[in-house]
């Protein structure tokens, strides 16, 4: 049976703007975050990528056990305190390792030795963790990719992928040799005896190149019967391990999706569909003896984009559909870029915690697994909530004995100064979920309002909570949307795109805003004149309160040729009448400031004249520091200056107060004044709250009617980057007089 609808709690709470009490179900919340970089070896080069990759436990759930492919060896985290884990050591392994679990002493790893994509070998590798060392192994005869345990500890099941060569016939298959399915006996006390190797042909049974499977991913019921998936083969295979049979195999079948977003064009458009799409599964796991779960991530011809329950006789109990694509538009973690598969869903995990049966489904490329109640056969699954952690989820796995969820994120992004690996665990208690922060409502035709890449915030001047925020160039037409701060989660109540002639304006990189005076709003558009495309300047746009342009003002040319690609990042007006002050913050020093002095820019609409003054910034201990963000209060300015570094090499995320008192903005061209400024509040404690790791980019303050101050974090958009979005309020802020 086909249902398209997925029940839900925290979801339907989220649109309404109501939250779940604190006597609901349990909730998971983030505890801990684990940089793999701080579990190296001796020796070994902190600034090489390291990966958590597949994640695992031993047996009293004390110790994590992670695979780190580039670094061919698997590392172990000490969780005897989740709340606080510490680096246990690693093991080298001569080769990379793909997969593992832990059973007894031992650790059994899935080792890849291959020449070459045309030559796969590789081996199982039995750790004794006490001594920290390959105790044997056992060859495969091929490339290993998952593995899994059986729960009686009897067997374990390895797929042998053999996978196919990206560069060759533009990735298709047939590409001999083909992948197969290897079971081994295990011993008491958890290790393997390579004598009782069995292989399983799992060949001659797709219909898509039935010669050359493409085995995936494997794991086993209490029945000991394992099932596989045939990626790229877009099929399913079960076989019993006790006898080394097949007893069923079938296609994974297709899937009709409609309204989702098809088009990489920088916009997040809910309107194109995709028929008879191929599920392509990647992660496999059983929900009881009868079914079990795929995450479809799609790899060839897929981009099914969701999740789908299997009967073991091959007949479809659920398809997920769009609707988990589109939680992951409600929370601001939609990755446009990768529109060919969207959110693209590669892992999955299954536990009972309590008396909820939970399937967990990691999404690879927006950053977040969503946990599901399994409400039993013939029933769709309730969405339950979403948990934030680091880029690219792969590995997700449940202690639910000691209450605790943990996800392995593989993506290293340190060369490029964006975070490393990381590991988080959450754990499940009574209360409200922590995240999300930030959600969006539905529009008229009941899809998900599409949002990202917050990048400046200003607040309505009569009503409390009510927020307006604009989003930045990660797309490419810019939007104001509108957000109820007096919810919780903030909910996202509508959103405008920012026209010109009727249009969608281009070319604007929205970075601030501000109310004007006649209902209408300024926006900051920060420009790029050093782009070899698409040049554009720093400028001030004025629009109508429905986000029609009225009015562009350039800055004067002469200020122009100064400019760089740091430049605008927050708009906010004092004064009224012929006194009104239209104050921007240029990010960094242009070519014609002092080191360590940036402009702040005043622009009188009475005049059209324009002066600055100096503000001078912090020094970076590493990269650069610059503002994100100005807004006015009584007596002055709040801005947000901030290092661009993230996790632990932030340093500097503040807010900062300059006093406007006898200040006078000076005419463009000559010596500006030098604004004193006072530091109002350190933001690194606020942004390490949520136990992630910090966030680079606090681009957004307002303080509301009541006073209440708020600021948001910018995702961008969800590209080379986790996706998480932090909405948090500060409450009253104790100005300085």
């Amino acid at each position: 049976m086909l249902r398209p609808i997925i029940k839900t709690t925290l979801a339907a709470a989220l649109l309404t703007g109501t939250a779940l009490t604190s006597n609901a179900a349990e909730v998971f919340n983030r505890i801990a975050t684990f940089h793999v970089v701080d579990n190296l070896p001796a020796g070994a080069d902190p600034a090489k990528s390291t990966v958590a990759e597949i994640i695992t436990a031993t047996p009293d759930g004390k110790t994590l056990v992670y695979t780190d492919s580039p670094g061919e060896r698997i590392g172990l985290i000490d969780i005897t305190d989740p709340k606080a884990p510490k680096p246990a050591g690693t093991v080298a392994l001569g080769g990379e390792p793909t997969s593992n679990v832990a059973l007894g002493n031992y650790a059994l790893v899935g080792v890849v030795t291959s020449k070459s994509k045309a030559e796969p070998s590789g081996h199982l590798a039995i750790v004794d963790l006490a001594k920290k060392e390959v105790a044997a192994t056992c060859d495969v005869g091929g490339q290993p990719d998952s593995l899994a345990k059986s729960a009686d500890g009897k067997f374990l099941a390895i797929a042998i992928e053999n996978e196919r060569d990206e560069e060759v016939n533009d990735g298709k298959i047939p590409q001999l040799p083909g992948g197969t399915l290897v079971s081994f006996a295990v011993k008491e006390d958890g290790s393997v005896d390579c004598a009782t190797k069995k292989v399983i042909d799992v060949s001659g049974l797709a219909k898509i190149a039935p010669e050359d499977p493409e085995p995936e991913f494997v794991d086993i019921n209490s029945k000991n019967e394992v099932v596989l998936s045939l990626q790229e083969n877009n099929h399913l295979v079960i076989a019993d391990l006790a006898t080394g049979k097949v007893i069923a195999n079938f296609s994974a079948g297709t899937v009709d999706l409609k309204n989702i977003d098809t088009e990489k064009d920088g916009i997040i458009s809910l309107s194109a569909k995709k028929d008879a799409v191929p599920r392509e599964p990647d992660a496999v796991h059983w929900i009881d003896d009868e079914r079990f779960v795929t995450a479809n991530e799609g790899d060839l011809d897929g981009g099914s984009r969701g999740f789908t329950i299997f009967k073991k006789d091959g007949a479809v109990d659920f398809e997920s559909g769009a609707s988990f694509e589109y939680q992951l538009v409600r929370l601001g973690h939609y990755p446009e870029k990768r529109n060919k598969k969207g959110v693209e869903p590669e892992g999955a995990e299954v536990a009972t915690f309590g008396n909820d049966r939970l399937i967990f489904i990691g999404s690879e490329r927006g950053s977040i697994v969503g946990v599901y109640k399994d409400e039993g056969a013939g029933k769709a699954p309730t969405w339950l909530q979403a948990l934030p952690g680091g880029i690219g989820p792969e590995g997700l796995l449940a202690v639910p004995d000691r209450k605790l969820f943990v996800t392995a994120s593989e993506t290293d992004l340190r060369e490029d100064g964006l975070i490393g690996s990381i590991v988080t665990i959450y754990e499940r208690g009574e209360g409200d979920a922590n995240y999300p922060t930030l959600v969006s409502a539905d529009d008229s035709d009941g899809l998900p309002l599409p949002w990202a890449a917050i990048s400046g915030t200003n607040a309505d001047a009569k009503e409390p909570g009510k927020l307006y925020a604009v989003t930045d160039s990660a797309f490419k037409q810019g939007r104001i949307l509108t957000i109820d701060a007096t919810q919780k989660p903030a909910l996202i109540t509508r959103a405008l795109t920012v026209t010109k002639g009727g249009e969608p304006a281009k070319l604007l990189d929205l970075e601030g805003i501000a109310l004007s005076s006649d209902g209408g709003f300024w926006l900051a558009s920060e420009g790029n004149p050093e782009r070899e495309k698409d040049k554009t300047q720093s400028m001030l746009v004025k629009t109508d309160a429905k986000g029609a342009i009225l009015e562009e003002i350039a800055i004067p040319e002469a200020l122009a040729q100064q400019a760089t690609r740091f430049g605008f990042e927050g708009v906010t007006v004092t004064g009224s009448g012929a006194d009104e002050t239209i104050w921007l913050a240029v990010q960094r020093e242009w070519k014609d400031d002092p080191k360590g002095l940036t402009k702040l820019l005043a622009y009188k609409p009475a005049d059209k004249s324009w002066g600055a003054v100096h503000y001078p910034l912090d020094k970076a201990e590493k990269g650069w520091v610059g503002l994100s963000e100005i807004t006015a209060v009584p007596g002055g300015l709040v801005l947000i200056e901030r290092d661009n570094q993230v996790g632990k090499d932030a340093k500097i995320k503040k807010l900062t107060f300059v006093s406007l008192d006898g200040v006078t903005p000076a005419p463009l061209g000559g010596a500006l004044p030098v604004v004193a400024k006072k530091d109002l509040r350190d933001l690194l404690p606020d942004l390490a709250a949520p136990k992630g790791y910090v966030l680079d980019k606090v681009e957004s303050f307002a303080v509301d009617a009541a006073g209440d101050a708020y600021f948001i974090t910018d995702n961008d958009g969800v590209d080379d980057h986790s996706g998480e979005t932090q909405f948090i309020g500060l409450g009253k802020l104790n100005l300085p007089m």
